[in-house]
């Protein structure tokens, strides 16, 4: 599935607070996040989505091959999904990531 985002859903945008994908809400609740989803299982609970999910964030970086990209390897992404990604994510960590993988910290 194609990563566009049409301008009509840049308001609904949402970053992961775990790899900082950025995707619409409706995509994360229909999906789930690519890099996490065997963790947080975001698809299709809302109250996880708010929980793990953040409105708030700066800059983005697009990736389009993210294992050879210096700019992936240098914010280590290089072992997430190629997609839009937040340069940095801001909000209240949910209790629910304390059980994530480090290595995606």
């Amino acid at each position: 599935m194609s990563n566009f985002v049409p301008p009509s859903q840049h308001r609904s945008l949402r970053a992961c607070m775990v790899c900082s994908i950025v995707l619409p809400g409706s995509r994360f609740r229909r999906e789930g996040c690519p890099n996490c989803e065997e963790f947080l299982e975001l698809s299709g609970h809302d109250d996880a989505i708010q929980e793990c999910t953040s409105q708030v964030f700066e800059g983005l970086i697009t990736l389009a091959d993210p294992t050879s990209s210096w700019v992936a390897r240098w914010q280590r992404l290089d072992s997430y999904v190629p997609g839009i990604y937040a340069v940095k994510v801001t909000g209240i960590v949910s209790p629910l990531l304390a059980h994530a993988p480090l290595h995606l910290y």
